[in-house]
């Protein structure tokens, strides 16, 4: 059984604290220097960007990834720290090092991440005074989650409890994410925790599974960040028995729902969004298809604008459709929007388009189509692109 915690947050689960810090990285006042932390070391799945450009924090992160541990984690927004070469990844493990020595613990059990301007320097004597003077607590998973925010509106953060037969234990989680969204591994930056006792290899074959329908099915602007990182830690402090691939269902459908509910928060806090989009394709001959095909639509600028507006003008989605990649009859394609059929076998279908208008003027708007060819689905999250999205982008560096 799954229950959601209320307030729950990255340091729901026992033995995690957190704490964050303004150390004016880019905005004076603002929390923008956070860290993470189990009591214990635990084994630790990642996820990290596929872009070929990789932020310092990524390339820091990817060669701890080889020891499969680690017990906290130390990360900044204002600064992505990308495209800063040597300098920059001398600063990465620096972080590391100041974490761990306030921490006390080794330096290759923290991972990094950052998220901000690419092609900027770190501030590593504020970074330093903030890390002296931060403290972690139970209670600080709330600013853990406040400080990695960058054009974000609101922190995206969850907890549930598990109760299975593999015991008792809790999931939480904190990931931030607005623009620069069309993840190609994970999202933006997730940071989940569980007191489960959990196998490392399953742990990060369940991650790695998850988010291919959840964090890689969110587009806010098709673009990909150097930044992308998942981090998952499992310490074992609820104390049930090994969960791994032959008993892990429940642990990994509870993950499921925290990055579900993740990743329908970063689509419907993009950039400038007002409108949630969310995409659903049946009837794809597997489920790349599906994926591909879903993804495509909620990726869709022409898409995105007519869902801004209001606008039932199908003929985009199904043009999306067509240029995905994905297999496609147009002649077997059924389409409706917010539950309104618009085209059926390929043809148009008579509707109001005053009534479909005022539909697709609510904060969710739901695109449905069936393709006819076979048995998979997917569904994939976006939002619409407004102006502010443009105003937004045009002055993010100022």
């Amino acid at each position: 059984m799954l229950t959601r915690l209320q307030d729950g947050t990255v340091t729901s689960p026992l033995g995690f604290t957190a704490g964050a810090f303004a150390a004016g990285i880019k905005y004076q006042g603002r929390l923008d220097l956070g860290i993470v932390a189990s009591d214990r070391p635990g084994p630790m799945a990642g996820l990290f960007t596929r872009n070929a450009v990789k932020s310092a924090p990524v390339l820091a992160c990817r060669r701890r990834m080889s020891r499969g541990q680690g017990q906290a984690a130390i990360v900044n927004s204002g600064c992505a720290n990308a495209c800063t070469g040597p300098r920059g990844l001398h600063d990465a493990e620096q972080m590391a090092r100041l974490a761990a020595s306030h921490l006390g613990i080794q330096p290759d059990d923290v991972f990094v991440a950052g998220t901000g301007v690419i092609g900027t320097f770190l501030p590593l004597d504020r970074i330093a005074a903030g890390v002296s003077r931060l403290s972690l607590d139970r209670q600080g998973g709330h600013d853990f989650a406040r400080a990695i925010m960058t054009t974000d509106t609101r922190a995206k953060e969850l907890a549930i409890s598990v109760a299975s037969a593999a015991g008792s234990y809790s999931i939480g989680a904190a990931a931030k994410g607005s623009g620069m969204i069309h993840p190609d591994m994970g999202t933006m930056l997730c940071f989940i925790t569980t007191d489960a006792t959990v196998d490392g290899r399953f742990l990060q074959e369940a991650l790695a599974r998850v988010a291919e329908t959840t964090f890689n099915m969110v587009s806010v602007d098709g673009d990909t960040s150097p930044s992308d990182t998942v981090l998952l830690l499992a310490n074992g402090r609820a104390r049930t028995p090994l969960i791994g691939a032959d008993n892990g269902a429940d642990f990994e459908q509870a993950l499921l729902e925290v990055c579900t509910y993740l990743a329908t928060s970063i689509a419907a806090d993009g950039e400038g969004a007002t409108k949630l989009l969310e995409v659903t394709v049946n009837g794809a001959v597997d489920d790349r298809d599906a994926r591909r095909a879903a993804r495509c639509v909620a990726g869709s600028s022409l898409v995105k604008t007519a869902i801004h507006g209001a606008d039932p003008n199908w003929g985009r989605v199904v043009c999306a459709v067509g240029r995905s990649g994905a297999a496609m009859d147009p002649d077997r394609v059924n389409l409706s929007l917010n539950d309104v059929p618009v085209m059926s076998a390929g043809m148009p279908v008579p509707f109001s388009e005053d009534a479909l208008r005022l539909s697709l003027q609510s904060d969710h708007v739901c695109v449905a189509i069936d393709l006819h060819l076979g048995p998979a689905s997917a569904t994939a999250w976006g939002c619409d692109l407004s102006h502010e999205y443009v105003t937004i982008n045009a002055s993010y560096t100022t």
